[in-house]
């Protein structure tokens, strides 16, 4: 751990790009919809944005683990993405609604950058006894960003105009190429990590049950966010008496994942056994969607900030059990490949939860709730080798001349042969 870079560094550089990308989606939604008047046309521009994120996670995690210095190739993404959101903006209106897309979907390429991308260089941030806290910490960056991010696109858009917004989002995220430029380097040429497939990653995960757990709980977590986010307009139209009241419901979740989180960072014994908070929160946000379909405005209130008090803690174990989990050489793929799932899973949540909310806002919550539910079903199911004990006290890999890089690498030389294990 380099002594002129700490973990207040690394969180504020996190927490300006974070609030920059949560703040990009809305920001466009609304510049694409003023440019063109076409909320369909807004919508697919977004749509763009995200749905790529799929490809670009595992190459991009690629490149991170192959990176001697992956701060600076951190902060080329992050310098490109906003660059993206400039020539968007740019081309709204002058140019084709297509060949605007395409250019969204480029930017989102990059997008798991600034998720899992930034999150795979913690352990070279802290030393590895604060790494707990940290996990907290990081992941407070993210409740930080979903409150912030969507009201600052919605208050510039109001004051200064919805093109604005879009500008914002790219000088926020430009702020934190410094943070990102300045992240210690976590591998020597050395020490450079083996050739891997873009694949590779995903084939870790498989092949190891509290990763392919923990994945599949969090993919299926944030798809029942996404359709709660669609439900939101509805929920306040029709249980709070006006659809812009549903925004608020947001903040709520947000506000009460930032409080459980920092409830988690005085107290980080209680990440002790991230597995079992992972099904946990998973066991409370199905309760808490379930509570929501009554349609009460108490119980709805209480449900919401129900299910932000176990959205923080299971993004929390999440980490922890990646970073617990994940061999040296795989790392950044590990994180990129989940943050690109969670990012399609959201994504098709909303698409799901629109129609379905419209026949039946009820129906589509309880929809939501079961797939809350869901992991404890699939996770009977999820077979794989345990992977090999560290041998340093629980010391996380990712970090220089690591005494237990060794042993992880035979490991992770076989997962990448899955055949050979037959």
């Amino acid at each position: 751990m380099s002594k002129r870079y700490g973990m207040w560094s690394y969180a504020a550089g996190a927490a300006l790009a974070r609030t920059g990308d949560e703040m990009s989606g809305p920001a466009l939604l609304l510049a694409g919809l003023a440019a063109t008047g076409s909320a369909s046309a807004a919508s697919t521009l977004l749509a763009g944005l995200m749905v790529s994120a799929a490809v670009g996670g595992p190459v991009f995690g690629m490149l991170l683990d192959r990176a001697e210095r992956p701060g600076r190739l951190l902060a080329g993404a992050l310098g490109g993405y906003a660059g993206a959101l400039v020539v968007i903006l740019a081309m709204l209106g002058r140019a084709p609604v297509a060949a605007t897309v395409l250019v969204a979907a480029g930017a989102g390429l990059l997008g798991p950058a600034l998720s899992g991308g930034w999150t795979a260089q913690l352990p070279g941030a802290v030393s590895p006894e604060r790494l707990p806290r940290a996990n907290a910490v990081d992941a407070m960056t993210f409740n930080v960003a979903g409150l912030l991010g969507p009201a600052a696109a919605g208050l510039v858009a109001s004051l200064a105009g919805a093109p604005a917004g879009v500008a914002v989002a790219a000088a926020l995220i430009c702020c934190a190429l410094p943070a990102a430029w300045g992240l210690p380097r976590t591998r020597t040429r050395e020490s450079r990590a083996p050739r891997a497939s873009p694949t590779a990653g995903f084939r870790a995960v498989l092949h190891s049950r509290p990763l392919a757990r923990a994945t599949v709980t969090s993919v299926l977590s944030c798809l029942s966010e996404g359709m709660l986010v669609a439900c939101c307009p509805l929920l306040g139209a029709q249980v709070l008496g006006g659809a812009g009241r549903g925004a608020l419901l947001l903040s709520l979740v947000a506000v009460a994942a930032l409080a459980a989180n920092a409830a988690i960072t005085r107290s980080p014994r209680v990440m002790a056994s991230p597995d079992q908070v992972i099904r946990v929160s998973a066991l409370a946000l199905g309760t808490a969607l379930t509570v929501a379909a009554t349609l009460q405005p108490v119980l709805l209130i209480a449900a919401v900030t129900l299910a932000g008090a176990a959205q923080g803690p299971q993004l929390t174990a999440l980490f922890a059990v990646r970073h617990r989990e994940s061999p040296d050489h795989l790392r950044g793929q590990i994180f990129t490949t989940g943050a690109s799932l969670k990012i399609t899973g959201f994504a098709i949540g909303a698409g799901v939860a629109g129609p379905l909310a419209t026949w039946s806002l009820p129906g589509a919550l309880l929809a939501a709730a079961g797939m809350q539910l869901l992991p404890m079903a699939v996770a009977l199911c999820i077979r794989g080798r345990r992977p090999v004990p560290h041998t340093d006290g629980g010391r996380p890999p990712g970090i220089v001349n690591a005494p237990a890089a060794e042993p992880m690498e035979r490991t992770v030389d076989q997962e990448q042969h899955p055949l050979a294990n037959t």
